[in-house]
Order: structure tokens, then C-alpha cells, then sequence
């Protein structure tokens, strides 16, 4: 098992347990039946001894910060207080870990132990909404965008709050093991595979609020089995029985977005998934994806993510790659994703 392989997440006292559970439950579970590799996952900690964590109970970190300095993936989970300074040990074991060629994780308040330990300056992060703006305001080199659900930069990887460190960790397994068998370990969490349906985009709307959603629930699984098809709101509406005018205000309220721009994020997520699990060419992916030519997927591409059809396929095969190992910062492509 090489280096790059080796998993470590950090532990401290007063730590969230979420915010730890969500590493190793992705990554740490046993799930070689969905066709992902065992990868050694460690629980790291400068403190010998129980560690309490924020909900009253304590728990035991079985490494110190020696396994975390030799790991290829390094996770930070949400730190404890915003405002306290993390202890030099770890700081300093992060830098090393980092200069080594680690790839290291901020999820949520960890960003600020990141930017602490100098690894942020210049760079694009995100975390935690509430506290953007103190962020913002002790660490102004940090390139921060308080507007995503994770941020990647190649080597140095962060999240907003909370469930935001799930969408970040699978984007993570997916770039270890591909699409398909990161949708079917997202499955068996029962969470969305990635919300915004695609990398390297910045998303306009979010999910559907599930309280509002309602009657249009079956409406919106039938329109992602009929992408490949053309949609028109005069037929969707008399579906949902309401007026084209009803229907579209209530479909904005229940999705945040207008029904084209829900159709074209679905479009995209689609073709998204047939570039990264499928050898089919852009026109056939175009069609199935319910675009009108490879012009128009490339369009909307462009305009969504960033880059050509051609580029995403590409890099993501860099990054998910036959090897399942963490890739270098030089070969991967900085990537958004939308709140």
C-alpha cells in the first residue's frame, strides 16, 4: 500500500462527531461489495488519552501526528473554536504533510486550521457561511468564496458547513474510484450523489426545498426520464394541472430555478455522468443527454462548467484514473461546486 493511499483524519478534543464521522464513513467503511478498494483510513491526534467530543461523549484516536504526516489524503474535520489558534504540533504536521505532497482537507470550520498553518495564503477556499466573514477578516491572502459547498484546488481541497463535508468526501471518492461507483456508495448513504449534478460549476439554484416539492415531485422524476427528450412547459403544467402561469411560479418556489434552467442542469448532469462511465462520442452523449447537437452540449458546458466536453472528460479520467491513487496538484483542474 503506497503512501498516497494512506488516509488520516484529525482528531482533537471538543471535536464535532459528525464533522469526524464523515471522513470515515466514506472512506472508511468496508464497501469492497460496491467495488471500492480498503483503503487504510487513521484517526490521528496530538493528545494521548480520551478525547471528548461536543456532544459529551469521549472517544480514542488509536495515531498520532507521525500517520497523519505520512498520509496521501489529509483531513481536517471542523474545528472546535474559530477564534483558537490550533496547537503548533499540529499546524506544523500539516505543513509537512503538505509539503510532502499530501493532499489536505479543510471541511467546514478546518479551513480555518488550514489558513492557520499558512497552506491557504493565495489560494481559493471556502467554509462555513456564518463565519465567512471573520474569515475573511484574519486571513485577507485567502482567496474566499462563501458561496459554494467545496472548493477544489488541486492539492488543498475545503468545504462549507456541515452536510456540505459529505458533498465534499464523495466528490473526493469520486475522483478515486469514478462516477459510478461513488453514485452506488451515495446510494447506500441514502444522500445525493453530488448536489449540483457536475464539477468546476457554480450552481444558480439549489436542491428542491422537499417541503415544497410536493406535487411536483413526480413531475421532476419524470422530466429526468424524458431529458433525452424535448420538454415543453405548456405539456408539464397541464400534468401537474395548473396554469402555465401557476405551475411556473411554483415550480421557482419548489426548486429555486426556472423549469430551463432546471432541464439544462439535469442535461448537463446527465452528460456529466456518460463523459466520465462511457467511450461514447460527444454527439452521441449530446442526444442522450437531450441536447439538440454537440454544439449545443458544448455551449452549454462552457457556459456551466467552464470547459469543452472534451476537456471535462479528460480531466476527470486524470483525476479518477485506473490506479485509484491521489494524483498530483499539477493534474488536477480546480473545481466549484455550488451551494
Amino acid at each position: 500500500m503506497s503512501a498516497n493511499e494512506r488516509i488520516a483524519v484529525l482528531a482533537f478534543d471538543g471535536i464535532s462527531p459528525f464533522h469526524l464521522s464523515v471522513p470515515c464513513l466514506v472512506f472508511g467503511e468496508d464497501r469492497r461489495d460496491l467495488g471500492v478498494p480498503r483503503w487504510p483510513v487513521a484517526v490521528c491526534a496530538e493528545e494521548r488519552g480520551p478525547l471528548r467530543s461536543s456532544a459529551g461523549f469521549t472517544l480514542q484516536a488509536t495515531h498520532g501526528l507521525r500517520s497523519l504526516e505520512a498520509a496521501g489524503l489529509v483531513i481536517v474535520p471542523s474545528w472546535r473554536d474559530p477564534a483558537e489558534r490550533p496547537p503548533e504540533l499540529v499546524l506544523r504536521a500539516l505543513r509537512r504533510a503538505h509539503e510532502r505532497g499530501a493532499r489536505v482537507v479543510g471541511l467546514c470550520l478546518g479551513a480555518f486550521v488550514l489558513a492557520e498553518a499558512g497552506l491557504l495564503e493565495g489560494r481559493l477556499a471556502t467554509t462555513h457561511w456564518a463565519w465567512a466573514d471573520e474569515f475573511a477578516r484574519r486571513f485577507p491572502q485567502v482567496r474566499l468564496n462563501p458561496e459554494v459547498l467545496y472548493v477544489d484546488d488541486g492539492d488543498i481541497v475545503t468545504s462549507a458547513g456541515t452536510a456540505a463535508s459529505l458533498d465534499c468526501c464523495l466528490h473526493l471518492l469520486r475522483q478515486r474510484v469514478g462516477a459510478d461507483v461513488a453514485n452506488r456508495v451515495a446510494r447506500r448513504l441514502v444522500v445525493a450523489p453530488h448536489r449540483a449534478g457536475g464539477q468546476a460549476q457554480f450552481v444558480e439554484a439549489p436542491l428542491p426545498d422537499s417541503r415544497r416539492v410536493g406535487r411536483l415531485a413526480a413531475l421532476l422524476d419524470w422530466i429526468e426520464a424524458h431529458l433525452d427528450q424535448p420538454i415543453d412547459v405548456d405539456v408539464l403544467a397541464a400534468q401537474a394541472a395548473l396554469s402555465r402561469r401557476h405551475f411556473s411560479r411554483c415550480f421557482r418556489e419548489a426548486t429555486g430555478t426556472t423549469v430551463w434552467q432546471w432541464v439544462l442542469q439535469r442535461r448537463v448532469a446527465r452528460a456529466c455522468h456518460w463523459l466520465e462511465a462511457s467511450d461514447r462520442g460527444i454527439e452521441a452523449v449530446a442526444a442522450e443527454a437531450g441536447f439538440a447537437s454537440a454544439v449545443a452540449l458544448r455551449k452549454a458546458f462552457v457556459a456551466s462548467l467552464g470547459q469543452s466536453p472534451s476537456s471535462y472528460r479528460s480531466a476527470f479520467r486524470r483525476q479518477a484514473g485506473a490506479t485509484g491513487q491521489v494524483l498530483k496538484p499539477a493534474d488536477r483542474v480546480p473545481i466549484k461546486q455550488a451551494r
